[in-house]
């Protein structure tokens, strides 16, 4: 019964994007990529908290706060005030400037090169670190909430390939053949039966763990171990407190702001207003996250605090859905678990898809491809790409502990090069191109160098090394300095201007500045409160 409800859900969601996008003329460009920029506000907040929300949230996540309390929230409460930065400051330039891609401003503020070395650093990201670990991680969900050794009778390793392999196809159907539109519509279905799904498990938790009374499900937590309410983390949590202002600020700024996979939805806004209303309303709804990803961690705390140590906190969230959830409702909780999957990998397949398509092979292999022979590239890559990330994705099974911080710390090779050159191309007329270009081989080389090479020196050394966050912070600073002064010694001949390509009208939102103030007054207080 549970499989037969997992496999009706999944394919409702199907049918209503495959008819929610029959009259999008996936042949061009605007509509493959872009959705026809016609997306709307609800839309494309579903689709931006879905492209957010994966197993290595909800299993990883929900693992950082069954080890280290609620001080992880600052992983979804924080990303509301950069979602609500975006809307303000980044969203007018880029549907200004009528963009499809990120790396397309870059061409305009720097030169060809400069793009092509950012779609590259994206593309890298996605194959190597991000695609792989999400067909894993839901591969290995999935198989723990089904039992699926058992349904199969095979052993992990076969198991593992051949769901992987499932997520792999289902999510490239969607991403390819179907293009952004039918993404965000999916994501919108889905969206809806994770938040309803999600908030089940700490409700049925709570009530588990109160005899029927969320009240005193919620005493009992609290009373159990208050020390895993506390916000502010110590110089040795996952995340000190100080690292709130530095690193933990530029990482959402460049997921939220300037990360191809989550921007290309409000790219596709029908006009600055639904972009806006979009972005706002996944602001408020991402400060309820904690409900879903990190309370369930605390919850799972309480109840196998004693059998689980610390290196097994990723196991928790999924013997927490087992242990809670009544069984006819599994079914339905885990097709909105592999909608959050799909989500993850189909998104950032499909911007995958569209740097090669517009950023490489138009530019690079045929440069008077027309609109359907890109799309068709596009698509052709996109394949090739699934493929990969399938065949990679099962070699992770020896992944170190602590897989959502890992993700963190790895992406921080590209994505403070990226932001930084970004932040300056916007903020500044006269730096030139060259800056652009050593900046970020200088901030992928100091990373690197810094978290592989070092970091373990000084450990072996018995010495304390800073918090990864802070020196994403550091190497920002130091990039920004040092593009300034490449821009004083040798600035562009003429004053960098952006032009309006009227794609879209840029009429900003009335409400967006309140409502944005409201926002971030709600995230400051949450601090005060659980102090």
């Amino acid at each position: 019964m549970q499989f037969v409800i997992f496999i009706a859900f999944t394919l409702l969601v199907g049918i209503v994007a495959y008819l929610a996008t029959r009259s999008t003329n996936e042949q061009s460009e605007d509509g493959y990529f872009l959705g026809g920029r016609s997306l709307t506000g609800p839309v494309i907040a579903a689709s931006l908290l879905l492209t957010n929300l994966s197993t290595e949230q909800l299993v990883g996540l929900n693992g950082s706060a069954y080890n280290e309390g609620i001080l992880v929230m600052a992983w979804e409460t924080l990303a509301a005030i950069a979602m609500v930065v975006t809307a303000l400051v980044l969203l007018p330039r880029y549907l200004k400037g009528g963009l499809t891609t990120i790396p397309q401003f870059l061409e305009r503020r720097y030169d060809t090169m400069t793009k092509s070395i950012t779609s590259g650093l994206f593309l890298s990201g996605y194959v190597v670190v991000l695609l792989p670990i999400v067909l894993y991680s839901g591969a290995v969900a999935l198989i723990g909430m089904f039992d699926l050794n058992t349904l199969f009778q095979m052993e992990q390793s076969q198991t593992l390939v051949l769901t992987v392999c499932s997520i792999g196809i289902v999510g490239s159907i969607y991403a390819i053949f179907g293009g952004l539109k039918a993404v965000a519509i999916s994501d919108t279905v889905n969206a809806i039966g994770l938040l309803i799904g999600g908030l089940m498990i700490p409700v049925f938790g709570l009530m588990y763990i109160g005899d029927g009374s969320m009240a005193a499900g919620i005493e009992a937590l609290y009373a159990n171990d208050p020390s895993k309410f506390k916000a502010m983390g110590a110089s040795d949590s996952a995340i000190p407190f100080s690292t709130l202002f530095t690193g933990m600020v530029l990482v959402q700024l460049f997921y939220w702001g300037t990360n191809q996979a989550i921007i290309q939805r409000a790219l596709g806004a029908k006009n600055l207003v639904e972009g806006q209303k979009g972005l706002i309303l996944a602001a408020f709804i991402k400060i309820l996250g904690p409900l879903i990803v990190v309370l369930p961690g605390l919850i799972a705390f309480y109840i196998f605090g004693d059998t689980l140590d610390p290196s097994q906190g990723d196991q928790s969230y999924g013997m927490l859905v087992n242990k809670v959830l009544p069984p006819v409702l599994l079914g339905f909780f885990a097709a909105v678990l592999f909608g959050a999957i799909l989500s993850s990998f189909n998104s950032a397949l499909n911007s995958s898809v569209t740097l090669f398509g517009l950023d490489i092979y138009k530019q690079y292999i045929n440069k008077e491809a027309s609109e359907v022979q890109v799309v068709r590239a596009g698509k052709a890559f996109g394949i090739g790409l699934a493929v990969l990330s399938m065949v990679i994705a099962p070699s992770i099974a020896n992944a170190p502990e602590g897989l959502f911080g890992y993700l963190q710390e790895i992406n921080g090779c590209y994505t403070i090069p990226i932001l930084t050159i970004i932040l300056v191309g916007y903020l500044t007329k006269y730096v030139p191109p060259i800056a652009a270009k050593i900046a970020m081989g200088v901030g992928v080389v100091m990373y690197s160098f810094s978290q592989f090479f070092l970091k373990g020196y000084v450990e072996a050394g018995g010495g304390e090394y800073p918090h990864y966050l802070h020196i994403m912070a550091i190497i920002f600073l130091f990039n920004i300095g040092l593009m300034l002064l490449i821009g004083k010694l040798k600035p562009r001949a003429e004053a960098y201007q952006q032009q309006y390509t009227k794609q879209v009208d840029i009429t900003e939102w009335k409400p967006v500045r309140l409502m944005g103030l409201i926002i971030t007054v709600i995230v400051i207080s949450t601090y005060f409160i659980f102090t």
